[in-house]
C-alpha cells in the first residue's frame, strides 16, 4: 500500500499490533538495510549480520501484539540489534572458552572424574541454546535431532508442510551455528 510509506513509525506500530502485514512490510523496507549495515559493522560477518536481522524481524512479527515501543520504532529496533550483537559476541566468547578448555583437556589426555562434569556442562550449554530457539523451530529441531523423525514425520506430527519443516531446520541450524560457533559440530555428537 503506497500510503504506508508516508505515515509515521508510531502509526505503523499501531497497524502492526493490529496484525497488518502491510505495516510489517513497510517497517521491514524502512529499516532492514540500515539495521543490516549496523549489525555488519559490529560483527564484520555478512552471514551473521543477515541471520541476526532475519531473526529480529521474525520475532518482531511473532511478538507484534506485545510490542512496547516507548522511545520510537527506530530506537527500539537499533537497541534490539545492539543487544543481539552483544549477546552473539558474548556467546562466541563463551563458546571459544569452552572449545579452548576442551582442547587443553584433550591435549593433556586427562581422563579424570571431571570429564563427566564437563560433558554435562557442555551438553547443558548446547541444550540452553536449543531451548532459546523460537518455539516451532525448536520443536522441529528436537523432533529431528533427538527423536530422529524424518522431515515427513515431523510435518505430519506438527501439521506443517515439509517445506516449512525444511525451512525451520535450516534456520535453526544457522542460528545454532552462529551462537555456538566452533562448538556447533558437537550437536551432532550429542544428538546423532
Amino acid at each position: 500500500m503506497p500510503f504506508l510509506s508516508s505515515i509515521s513509525d508510531s502509526e505503523l506500530v499501531v497497524l502492526l499490533k493490529q496484525d497488518s502485514k502491510e505495516a510489517y512490510t513497510e517497517i521491514y523496507d524502512r529499516y532492514h538495510g540500515i539495521l543490516y549495515a549496523f549489525a555488519y559493522k559490529k560483527l564484520n560477518d555478512r552471514e551473521e549480520a543477515k541471520d541476526l536481522i532475519h531473526e529480529l524481524f521474525l520475532l518482531l512479527w511473532e511478538r507484534r501484539s506485545f510490542l512496547d515501543v516507548k522511545l520510537g520504532l527506530s530506537a527500539y529496533l537499533f537497541t534490539a540489534v545492539r543487544n543481539r550483537v552483544l549477546n552473539l559476541i558474548k556467546h562466541k566468547k563463551i563458546s571459544s572458552a569452552y572449545v579452548e578448555s576442551f582442547q587443553q583437556y584433550m591435549d593433556n589426555n586427562l581422563f579424570a572424574a571431571d570429564e563427566l562434569l564437563q560433558q554435562k556442562e557442555l551438553t547443558a550449554f548446547i541444550e540452553k541454546e536449543i531451548q532459546a530457539l523460537p518455539y516451532k523451530m525448536r520443536q522441529v529441531f528436537e523432533l529431528s535431532r533427538k527423536d530422529h523423525y524424518s522431515r515427513g514425520e515431523i510435518a505430519q506430527e506438527l501439521n506443517l508442510s515439509e517445506e516449512t519443516v525444511k525451512s525451520h531446520m535450516h534456520h535453526a541450524i544457522k542460528i545454532l551455528r552462529a551462537k555456538l560457533g566452533s562448538m556447533f559440530f558437537l550437536i551432532f555428537l550429542i544428538y546423532p
